[in-house]
C-alpha cells in the first residue's frame, strides 16, 4: 500500500465513526461529510491532497449512500425450539470482532444488515447447547456474486460462538476455490494464517481487532494447494467437548470426503448408534455449510418410492451426496446449510428421500431463506435492464456484442462455437487477435490507468477471457494475448511505433468511455457513486507503469490462482485471466473489470462463466465492459428471468407463511421449468405443470409467412365464435383516475371452448419455451372441468402508434402496435414484453385494482424498498393474479375467470430496424398476432404432462454439470 492509500485509509478511519454519530442527529449529505473529512485532517494534521481528499469523500459519499432490503423466508418449525436472544449473544468474540473488522469497510446499514440476516439464520437451527438428537437443514438463495461468502463468514463466527464445536465448509469442486474460501475465513473468522504444521501464522484480518490467544480457533486446513484434509494429518488430531471450535474447509471430492467420515467415525465418535451399529458423535455439535450447494452435492441418481411414498432403504445415492450425507448422520447434533444462487436442483430433492446408511437427503426441510440484495450490488436487472413492450430498458450501457471471433458465411473462424482440442485460433491467416479482443484489451488497460488516477492503485483488476474449454486452445490463446500485451508494452514504455497505438486508445477513451462513464452515473445517482473521470493527461501519465504491471496467466483450478490475489493485497494484482470449464463455480475475479466472451459448445456453463460478471464495483463500474456475442445476452436474459420469476414466486408464498416443502412442490410444476428444467432438473421424468397464477407472453414469434397467416386466421376464427365485443375503447377508473384503452376491443364470458380452441390452432414459436399453445390448450380443458376458467376475458388490444391498421373478417379495424424485433437471427421475431403492465389488470373493477395494488405495497415495503425507492404506483402481475383468483378482502374470488390479451403487431414497425440486417419481414404487411394470457391464482391441483427432449438440450446447451 502507498503512503498515499495509507493517508486515505486513516482518514476514512477518521471520520467514517464520526459520521455514525452524526446520523442520529441529522442526515448525512456530501457537504456534511467534507465537512467532517476537513474535520478530521485539521484535527490530526494529516497531509491530504486534493485529490485524496476527492477520493476520502467520494468513498464515504458510497458508503452512506447503501441500503439493504430485508431477508424473507419461508420456514418450518416442526420440532424446533426457538433459542436466539439478545442475552445469549451478549459475550460473542467472534461476531463482535467481524462485526468491527466490516465496519471499519463498509456502511453500518450494510454491517447491521448482514448482522440481522445471520441471526435469521442461525435462528433457524437448533441451539447447539440443546440436548438429545436433532438435525435441521436449510437454503439460502444469494444473488450471483452478491456476497455470500461474507453472509456465511458472519454465520460460522456466530455458529462457534454459540457453540457449535465442528464447522465444516464444503467449497466448491477445485483447488482455487477452496483456497480462496480458506483464506477468507482467515481473515473473517480465524484471524490468523494457516501454516503447513496447521499451527497458527502471522495474525491478520479480524486479528486487528481482537488477536486474544484463547479465542484462537483450531483449523484442520491451510491456504495451501495441498492444504485440504487428508489421511497424513488426519491422524494427528483429536477434538474434546472443552475444545476452542474446529474449522475444516474441504472440497467436495471423493477422496476427501472419505478420509474426513473416516476421522470423524475413527477419533471423533463417541457412541454407537443402537439399530444399526453406526459409529456416532453424540457430545460434539455440527454444522456444515454447503458453498454452490447445487454443485455436486445433490444426489442425480433415480431413487424409488414405495406406493405409501416411503423411500427405498436400499437406493445407492451418488458418492459426493452420500458422503455429505454420511458425514451429518454421524452427528446426534448436526445442522446443514447450503447457499447457492441457483436452487432449481435443491427443490427437486425428495424431500422424503433417505436411506439407512445415509440418512435423510438433502432437502431444505426448516428453512430456505431468500437473500437481499444492496443497493449497490450489479446484478442481471442492472447490467441488461427488465424486458418492457419497447425492449429491455434501464440497464447499463457496458456491452459490446462481437461478431468477428466466427467467420460471417461460412464455418470456422478464430474461435466457432464447435471446435476440436487441436483448434489453432486464427484471425485473416495469421495467429492473430480479431479486433474485438484487442479492443477488450485496450479497454481494460485503461480501466486500470483510470481506477489509478481514482486512487485505487492498490486495489485488484482483473480481465476474463473464456472463449473454450478446452487446455490446448486456451494455452493458444494465452500465448496470443501475451504476445499482444507485450508489443503494447513496448510501444507505451519505450515509445517504439507507439502513435497508431496512442490514437486508438484516445479514440476508445472519447468515443467510449467519457459518454458511457456520463451515462452511468446519472443511471446511479440515487447510489451515491462519484465516479470522477480522470483527463486524458492523467490517464497517460499512468499508462506506462499500469500496462508494467498488468500479468496474462491461465486459471487452472490450483490454489495459486486464489493466493496471487492474497500475495498482492498491499500492491494490488492486475491480471488478464484465460478461463475456461476448470475456472471453479463462485471463485471470483477480485477486481472483475473487463470480460469477453464467446459462445462454448456447453453453453449452460458458459452462462454460468457470465455470472461472474455481477457483484460489487465500487468506484469503478463505469469503467467495466462485457465484450460478448447477442445470443449470449439474449440466453443469459432468459436464465436471469427465470430467476427472478422464481423469486417473486418465493416472496408470494413468503408473505402467506408457507413452507419450503409448498414451494417445493410449487416449483416443481412451475412453467419456468420450460427453459430451466433440461439445464437444473436434472431427470429423465417428463414435468408436470400448472400454469395457475402465471403469466405468459409469445415474446418470440415466428416470421415465416405460412405460419404468420395460420395464426391471423386462428384469431379471425376466434373473433366471429366471440361475436360482438362487450366493449370498445373500454375505461376504467384506477386510483381515481380514468385509464382509457382506446381503440381495443373487450368480450366477457367468453367459452372456455372458444379459448381451447384458439391455443389448439394457434403455433407458437419453439423459442417461446414457456408459451406452448398445445399445452395450454389442455390445461384450460381440464381446468374447466373442474369448473374454474370457465369464462374468459378477451381483450383485442389497438391503438398502437404505427400509421397501419388491419380490418379483421368480423368488420373490426384497430390501429397495429409496435415492438421493436430484437432478435439476432432471421428465424424469428424476438420482443423484450409484449404486455404494457396495466394491460393485465384490465378486468378488475376498481376496487380489486386497489386491492392489488394494496398488496404489491406490501410486498415492496417488506423486501424491494432497497432497490427500488419510490413507492409502486400500479398492481404487479402476481397480486393482480392473486386477487382475481382468490380475492381479497372486499372482493369476491373469481378462479373461472383467464384474462387472453391479442396483440396485432404491425410487421412494417419491426422490419425498419430489422431489414437492413436481413432479418425483416419482406413484403408481409398483415399483423403479427401475439398473445398474453394470464390465469388467476388458484390451489387446484391440475397439471399438464410435458415430455422433456432432454437429449436434444444436452447436446445443444450441455449437461448443466
Amino acid at each position: 500500500m502507498s503512503d498515499n492509500e495509507k493517508t486515505v485509509t486513516l482518514v476514512l478511519n477518521i471520520a467514517q465513526p464520526v459520521l455514525h454519530a452524526e446520523r442520529e442527529k441529522q442526515a448525512i449529505t456530501p457537504a456534511l461529510i467534507a465537512e467532517k473529512v476537513d474535520f478530521a485532517v485539521a484535527t490530526f494534521a494529516i497531509d491530504l491532497s486534493a485529490n485524496d481528499r476527492d477520493t476520502v469523500i467520494s468513498e464515504l459519499i458510497r458508503r452512506f449512500s447503501h441500503w439493504i432490503g430485508k431477508d424473507s423466508a419461508l420456514h418450518d418449525s416442526e420440532g424446533h425450539i426457538p433459542w436466539l436472544v439478545s442475552a445469549r449473544k451478549r459475550d460473542w468474540r467472534y461476531w463482535q470482532r467481524y462485526e468491527t473488522f466490516l465496519q471499519k469497510r463498509l456502511s453500518v446499514d450494510v454491517v447491521a444488515a448482514l448482522d440481522e440476516s445471520t441471526d435469521g439464520i442461525l435462528g433457524r437451527l437448533e441451539d447447539p447447547t440443546r440436548e438429545g438428537a436433532w438435525d435441521r437443514r436449510g437454503l439460502v438463495v444469494g444473488h450471483v456474486q452478491s456476497g455470500k461468502t461474507g453472509n456465511y463468514s458472519g454465520l460460522v463466527c456466530k455458529a462457534a460462538d454459540a457453540g457449535y464445536k465442528i464447522i465444516i465448509v464444503l467449497a466448491g469442486l477445485h483447488n482455487n476455490l477452496r483456497s480462496q474460501t480458506q483464506i477468507r475465513l482467515e481473515e473473517s473468522f480465524l484471524g490468523y494464517e494457516t501454516s503447513e504444521n496447521r499451527d497458527p501464522g502471522k495474525p491478520l484480518g479480524v486479528a486487528e481487532i481482537d488477536s486474544d490467544p484463547k479465542i484462537h480457533p483450531h483449523c484442520a486446513t491451510t491456504r495451501a494447494d495441498n492444504g485440504d484434509f487428508n489421511a497424513g494429518v488426519a491422524k494427528h488430531f483429536s477434538i474434546s467437548p472443552e475444545e476452542r471450535p474446529w474449522l475444516f474447509v474441504v472440497k467436495k471430492q471423493k477422496t476427501v470426503l472419505t478420509q474426513l467420515l473416516k476421522w470423524i467415525r475413527g477419533h471423533v465418535a463417541d457412541g454407537t448408534d443402537t439399530k444399526t451399529g453406526r459409529r456416532i458423535v453424540t457430545n460434539l455439535p455440527l454444522l456444515v455449510i454447503d458453498d454452490e450447494a447445487d454443485n455436486a452435492s445433490v444426489d442425480t441418481g433415480e431413487q424409488w418410492f414405495n406406493a405409501d411414498g416411503t423411500p427405498d432403504e436400499e437406493h445407492h445415492p451418488k458418492t459426493i451426496n452420500s458422503l455429505i450425507r454420511q458425514v451429518l448422520h454421524a452427528f446426534e447434533k448436526s445442522a446443514y446449510v447450503g447457499y447457492t444462487a441457483t436452487p432449481f436442483a435443491n427443490i427437486f430433492i425428495h424431500r422424503r428421500g433417505a436411506t439407512i446408511e445415509e440418512g435423510p437427503d438433502l432437502f431444505p426441510q426448516a428453512f430456505i431463506i431468500n437473500l437481499a440484495a444492496p443497493s449497490n450490488y450489479v446484478g442481471p436487472t442492472r447490467m441488461f435492464g427488465l424486458r418492457t413492450p419497447e425492449g429491455r430498458q434501464g440497464g447499463l450501457p457496458l456491452a459490446r456484442y462481437i461478431t468477428d471471433h466466427v467467420l460471417r458465411d461460412q464455418p470456422g473462424g478464430w474461435m466457432p462455437a464447435k471446435h476440436k482440442k487441436d483448434h489453432v485460433p486464427v484471425h485473416d491467416g495469421k495467429a492473430a487477435l480479431p479486433p474485438s479482443l484487442v479492443e477488450a484489451l485496450h479497454s481494460f488497460v485503461l480501466a486500470c490507468a483510470a481506477r489509478v488516477c481514482r486512487g485505487q492503485g492498490s486495489e485488484h483488476a482483473s480481465m476474463l477471457v473464456h472463449v473454450t474449454r478446452f487446455t490446448n486452445v486456451q494455452k493458444e490463446v494465452h500465448d496470443q494475448v501475451a504476445h499482444a500485451m507485450n508489443r503494447m508494452r513496448q510501444q507505451v514504455t519505450q515509445r517504439v511505433d507507439h502513435e497508431g497505438l496512442v490514437d486508438s486508445l484516445r479514440k476508445l477513451w472519447d468515443t467510449d468511455f467519457i459518454p458511457t462513464s456520463e451515462t452511468v452515473t446519472a443511471a446511479l445517482s440515487d447510489s451515491g457513486e462519484v465516479l470522477m473521470m480522470p483527463s486524458w493527461a492523467d490517464i497517460m501519465l499512468a499508462l506506462p507503469d499500469t500496462i508494467r504491471d498488468i500479468t496474462v496467466r491461465i486459471v487452472n483450478g490450483t490454489a495459486k490462482d486464489a493466493l496471487d490475489y492474497a500475495e498482492h493485497d498491499q500492491i494490488g494484482l492486475k491480471v488478464i485471466a484465460i478461463g475456461g470449464d476448470k475456472l471453479a463455480r463462485g471463485l471470483t475475479l477480485e477486481g472483475l473489470c473487463t470480460s469477453y466472451f464467446v459462445r462454448t459448445t456447453k453453453m449452460y456453463d458458459t452462462l454460468m462463466q457470465m455470472g461472474r460478471w455481477f457483484g460489487y464495483r465500487p468506484g469503478y463500474v463505469d469503467l467495466c465492459r462485457l465484450y460478448t456475442s447477442e445470443d449470449l445476452v439474449e440466453w443469459f436474459g432468459h436464465i436471469a428471468d427465470a430467476s427472478e420469476e422464481l423469486r417473486e414466486e418465493f416472496e408470494a408464498m413468503a408473505e402467506r407463511n408457507a413452507t419450503p416443502e409448498n414451494y417445493g412442490l410449487r416449483v416443481q410444476s412451475h412453467p419456468v421449468l420450460l427453459v430451466t428444467s433440461p439445464l437444473k432438473m436434472r431427470t429423465a421424468k417428463n414435468l408436470q405443470l400448472s400454469f395457475s397464477g402465471e403469466l405468459l407472453e409469445t415474446v418470440s414469434l415466428f416470421k415465416d409467412r405460412r405460419l404468420l397467416e395460420r395464426n391471423l386466421g386462428t384469431t379471425n376464427k376466434l373473433m366471429v365464435a366471440m361475436g360482438k365485443p362487450s366493449e370498445s375503447s373500454p375505461m376504467r377508473l384506477r386510483g381515481g383516475v380514468q385509464q382509457n384503452w382506446s381503440g381495443s376491443h373487450l368480450w366477457n364470458a367468453v367459452s372456455p371452448d372458444a379459448i381451447a380452441d384458439f391455443f389448439e390452432a394457434y403455433a407458437t414459436h419453439p423459442n417461446a419455451r414457456k408459451v406452448n399453445s398445445k399445452l395450454l390448450a389442455e390445461f384450460v380443458c381440464n381446468m374447466a372441468r373442474s369448473n374454474e376458467l370457465t369464462s374468459w376475458t378477451v381483450v383485442l388490444m389497438g391503438g398502437g402508434r404505427t400509421e397501419n391498421s388491419h380490418t379483421f373478417e368480423t368488420g373490426l379495424t384497430v390501429d397495429m402496435l409496435k415492438r421493436v424485433d430484437e432478435s439476432s437471427g432471421s428465424d424469428r421475431y424476438s420482443i423484450g414484453r409484449l404486455l404494457s403492465p396495466r394491460d393485465e389488470a384490465i378486468d378488475l373493477d376498481e376496487k380489486a385494482w386497489d386491492a392489488a395494488l394494496a398488496m404489491t405495497i406490501r410486498a415492496w415495503e417488506t423486501k424491494q424498498k432497497s432497490t427500488q425507492p419510490k413507492a409502486p404506483e400500479v398492481p404487479n402481475g402476481p397480486a393482480i393474479r392473486r386477487v382475481r383468483g382468490k380475492g381479497a378482502e372486499g372482493v369476491a374470488p373469481a378462479p373461472e375467470r383467464g384474462l387472453l390479451l391479442l396483440y396485432p403487431l404491425d410487421p412494417r414497425s419491426a422490419n425498419d430496424a430489422a431489414s437492413a440486417a436481413g432479418k425483416g419481414f419482406g413484403d408481409y404487411t398483415d399483423p403479427v398476432i401475439a398473445f398474453g394470457v394470464s390465469f388467476p391464482a388458484s390451489d387446484n391441483g391440475v397439471k399438464v404432462e410435458y415430455a422433456v427432449d432432454h437429449l436434444t438440450w444436452e447436446q445443444e446447451y450441455g449437461s448443466g454439470e
